[in-house]
């Protein structure tokens, strides 16, 4: 059971950078103009500009800078910085560059993560995926895999995540959500079944923005397991983890 687990967490992060690497291709100039370096520096003199209202396409990156093209054919470098201050994307939006900071944690659109923790004393593990609606507001999707001393549980969960203060580094949110836990006894025990049960859950937690594209997250829910067994049960869930953004 461990493996397709680990699997699905590897192409959400595969996915997540090739997604990431592949954002910023074409943007369109807002600033009156934009300078185009020699080289990836401020110490490279300027020798193009691309105006407002020209596309410029980009070419590769380098350490903070990026060399692009305009519509007339002219190449040059441009420090990431300008391009999220001076350019947007074809749908309006400010790019996001591989040199992120701050701001760019608070206008996030997707982020990806891995953890671990323990559920009702428990190891987890675990790994996310999360899309912004809003600066506020977040729909997540994650996977669990509880190791227990005489079961296994596999946890799929959906979430609505709520966050007050989005611009804060370290930003607290509250989540609320529903899903389905599969319990898989092991072999030894006599007379034990395989069960799944539906399962709702709230919750809250923090996410501290370290640097670039990465955050760490930490939280506590309580879930409720509607069992098929006349009382249902309530399990508290603690875990940690790495997650990035883009």
């Amino acid at each position: 059971m461990k493996r397709p687990v680990l699997w699905l967490w590897l192409c959400l992060w595969v996915a997540g950078l090739n997604a990431w690497a592949g954002e910023v291709a074409r943007l369109r100039v807002e600033a009156a103009y934009i300078d185009l370096h020699t080289g990836p520096g401020p110490r490279f003199p300027r020798h193009q500009v691309a105006e407002r209202g020209e596309w410029i396409e980009v070419l590769k990156g380098r350490t903070g800078w990026y060399k692009v093209r305009t519509e007339r054919g002219a190449t040059g470098w441009v420090s990431a910085e300008t391009l999220v201050q001076a350019t947007r994307t074809a749908e309006g939006r400010r790019p996001v560059t591989g040199v992120a900071k701050l701001g760019d944690f608070s206008h996030r659109r997707w982020e990806f993560g891995v953890g671990g923790g323990d559920f009702g004393g428990a190891a987890l593990i675990s790994g996310y995926a999360g899309f912004a609606m809003t600066r506020n507001l977040s729909a997540e999707v994650s996977l669990a895999h509880v190791l227990g001393r005489y079961s296994d549980s596999l946890m799929a969960n959906a979430d609505l995540v709520a966050q007050p203060f989005p611009s804060w580094r370290v930003s607290p949110f509250f989540a609320l959500g529903t899903g389905i836990i599969r319990t898989l006894p092991h072999a030894t025990l006599i007379q034990a079944e395989d069960r799944t049960d539906p399962a709702g859950h709230g919750g809250f937690g923090v996410r501290w923005y370290l640097s670039g594209r990465f955050m760490l997250r930490a939280e506590f829910r309580r879930y409720v397991i509607f069992t098929s067994r006349d009382d249902n049960e309530d399990i508290d869930e603690w875990k940690a983890g790495l997650s990035f953004f883009y």
